[in-house]
């Protein structure tokens, strides 16, 4: 898995990062933008994926897994 700071391709990705991060500031964690547009979680977790501030790491494809695989052998 790699490490990403960009905002994912995939909508369904992008839902689901800014959904687990939207959690965290409801749990207390900081923003990681300066001044946020708006105090909602959800729109301070967008925010922050469009920005590229935000780090995650999104599970390997099977064709992935599959080609990793193969350079072993």
């Amino acid at each position: 898995m790699t490490v990403e700071s960009q905002a994912p391709e995939s909508k369904f990705a992008f839902v689901v990062i800014a959904a687990r991060r939207a959690r965290q500031l409801m749990s207390g964690a900081m923003p990681l933008v300066a001044n946020p547009r708006s105090h909602k979680p959800t729109r301070v977790a967008v925010e922050e994926l469009g920005a590229g501030v935000l780090e995650y790491q999104l599970p390997l494809t099977p064709a992935e897994i599959e080609e990793g695989k193969r350079r072993k052998e």
